[in-house]
C-alpha cells in the first residue's frame, strides 16, 4: 500500500486532513492549531511532497522524518504532523480491520467520561447552562470560567479585591447550583499573575473544583511550579504545548496533577500515547484538550480507551465559548460520530480506525470560516488574557 495524495481540507473552522492510498483506503485527522489554520495548511502541502510514495504504515518512521527534517517547528508544524499523524493512525486500522485502542494494546475502557463545555456571558447564564448540563447527565462541565465569557471588543477594569473575590463568588454559585452530584473544571485561560493566582486557588479550595486550569501562562513552568506549591487545588495544564519534551519539563517540577495533550497539536496519536506514559509514572492524570470538530473527538477517545491513567475527556458544546456563536452539528461533517451515552460517557466504538469518515460535501456545504485577529483590551488600552 502506498500513499496517493495528502490532502488539507477547510471545512468551517477546522482544517481537517486525509491521507489517499491507492488501495482506495482514505485516513482522516484534524489540525490543532487553531488561529494559524492557513500556515497549518501549507505545512500539510509541504509534507505531502515527502509522504506521496510512501508507505503508510510505517507511523513513527514518518513522524520522526516529518519532525526532524527542519529546525524550526511551532504550532502551525505540529499541527500538520499531528493532522497527518492521526490519518495515518486511522488508515493502518482500517488496514487492519480493527479500531485504533486495538493497535495501541486494546482499550481498557468501554467508555470515557467527558466533561462538557459551559459558556455564558453573564454570571446568571453561566448557572444556568451548569443546570442544564447536569440535567443532561453530564457528571462534569468545564471551559467553565469565574470572570464571564464576555465580548473582546468590550474593556476590561477591575479592582484587584473585586476580581478575585468575584471570581470566587462565581465558582460558589455554580457549586451551589449543581451540589456535589457535577466536578467543576474551573478554566482561568492564562489570564492572572502569578500572586494572583495563589489567591484565587486558595479561594476557590472550599468548593473541591476537579482541577484548575491554566492559571499562569503554562509556557513558564517555573511560574507554574510556584502556583502548584502554594495552593491545594489541582492544577491542569498543557493545551498549548506542541511537543513531549514541552510535558517532560513540566512534569520534572511535579507542578500539574492533570495534563492537557491536544492530540491535534502535540504530534497526533503518537505523540498524546507518548505523553500519557511519561505522566503514567508520576500518578498525573490525562484530559485531552478536544475544543475542535468531532474528527479530533473521535481520536482522542481512540486515545482516551487506551492509556490506564485517563481522567476526563473534553467534549464541546453547542457554543464556540470565545465567540458564543453556534457550532455546526458533528452530523453535518462526518458519519459515525462518538455516541454521548446521556450520563456522561462517550461510548467507545470498535469501527475500525478512529470510527469517522468525512462527509463527501462537508466542504462545499460548510465553507472556511477564518478565524480573526481579536484580543481584549484593559481600559487604559493595553492588552489583557481572556
Amino acid at each position: 500500500m502506498k500513499i496517493t495524495k495528502v490532502e488539507p481540507i477547510y471545512v468551517d473552522r477546522y482544517l481537517l486532513v486525509q491521507v489517499h492510498t491507492d488501495e482506495g483506503l482514505v485516513g482522516i485527522g484534524e489540525s490543532g492549531a487553531l488561529g494559524f489554520h492557513e500556515a497549518a495548511y501549507a505545512a500539510v502541502k509541504k509534507f505531502g511532497d515527502y509522504l506521496v510514495g510512501e508507505d503508510p504504515l510505517r507511523i513513527e518512521h514518518h513522524w520522526q522524518f516529518m519532525y526532524r527534517a527542519f529546525h524550526f517547528r511551532g504550532s502551525a508544524v505540529m499541527g500538520a504532523i499531528s493532522a497527518i499523524d492521526i490519518a495515518l493512525w486511522d488508515l493502518a486500522g482500517q488496514y487492519r480491520e480493527a479500531p485504533v485502542h486495538a493497535l495501541l494494546g486494546g482499550k481498557v475502557r468501554d467508555k470515557a467520561r467527558v466533561y462538557h463545555h459551559v459558556v455564558g456571558s453573564t454570571r446568571q447564564e453561566l448557572v444556568d447552562n451548569v443546570k442544564g448540563a447536569k440535567e443532561e447527565g453530564f457528571t462534569a462541565v468545564g471551559h467553565l470560567t469565574p470572570f464571564l465569557d464576555e465580548d473582546r471588543s468590550k474593556p476590561y477594569f477591575e479592582t484587584h479585591v473585586a476580581k478575585i473575590r468575584n471570581a470566587i463568588d462565581a465558582v460558589a454559585a455554580y457549586r451551589e447550583a449543581i451540589g456535589d452530584a457535577v466536578d467543576l473544571c474551573i478554566e482561568i485561560h492564562r489570564r492572572l499573575n502569578p500572586a494572583e493566582a495563589v489567591q484565587l486557588g486558595l479561594g476557590i479550595e472550599q468548593y473541591h473544583p476537579f482541577f484548575y486550569e491554566d492559571p499562569v501562562t503554562p509556557h513558564n513552568f517555573d511560574e507554574m511550579e510556584y502556583v502548584a506549591g502554594k495552593v491545594n487545588v489541582p492544577i491542569a495544564t498543557g493545551e498549548r504545548f506542541t511537543s513531549i519534551w514541552d510535558f517532560a519539563m513540566l512534569l520534572r517540577r511535579y507542578s500539574v496533577q492533570y495534563i492537557r495533550p491536544n492530540v491535534g497539536l502535540v504530534g497526533g496519536i503518537s505523540g498524546a500515547k507518548k505523553v500519557a506514559a511519561m505522566a503514567e509514572a508520576q500518578h498525573v492524570g490525562v484530559v485531552p484538550h478536544n475544543p475542535l470538530s468531532p474528527v479530533l473527538t473521535a481520536a482522542s477517545l481512540q486515545v482516551s480507551a487506551a492509556i490506564p491513567n485517563f481522567s476526563l475527556l473534553e467534549f464541546p458544546g453547542r457554543t464556540w465559548p470565545s465567540l458564543l456563536a453556534q457550532r455546526v452539528g458533528e452530523d453535518e461533517i462526518v458519519e459515525g460520530k462518538a455516541e454521548y451515552d446521556g450520563h456522561g460517557y462517550l461510548v467507545v466504538n470498535d469501527r475500525p480506525g478512529i470510527g469517522v469518515k468525512l462527509r463527501p460535501d462537508a466542504a462545499q456545504r460548510l465553507p472556511y470560516i477564518q478565524r480573526a485577529i481579536v484580543t481584549r483590551l484593559g481600559t487604559d488600552g493595553a492588552v489583557i488574557d481572556q
